[in-house]
């Protein structure tokens, strides 16, 4: 890992850091629960257009159409013209719904 320092001591690193975001993902064949990473500051939409061909998604479980899991690993790379929605599952949504 390289840091650099500009001249008033700001510091820059090749490092990016994501927020991973408990996720639902359903592609035209398969329903994939798992963590998005996305950008610290920006949305999981800015994550599906920022130009990549695949998003990464770790901790995921896919499921076929009756819920039988097909595949349970740390990470699974899922091309974007397969993906048919996405459900951030995100705490602070929940909270106060139904209340």
């Amino acid at each position: 890992m390289s840091i650099e320092y500009d001249e008033k001591g700001k510091f820059y690193t090749n490092v990016i850091h994501k927020i991973p975001i408990p996720s639902i993902i359903q592609t035209t064949t398969h329903l994939i629960r798992g963590l998005i990473h996305v950008r610290q500051g920006e949305r999981v939409k800015d994550e599906l257009e920022n130009g990549n061909s695949y998003i990464a998604v770790t901790d995921a479980s896919v499921c076929e159409a009756d819920g039988k899991v097909v595949y349970s690993g740390p990470f699974v790379s899922v091309q974007r013209t397969q993906i048919v929605w996405i459900m951030p599952l995100e705490q602070e949504h929940h909270q106060g719904v139904g209340e």
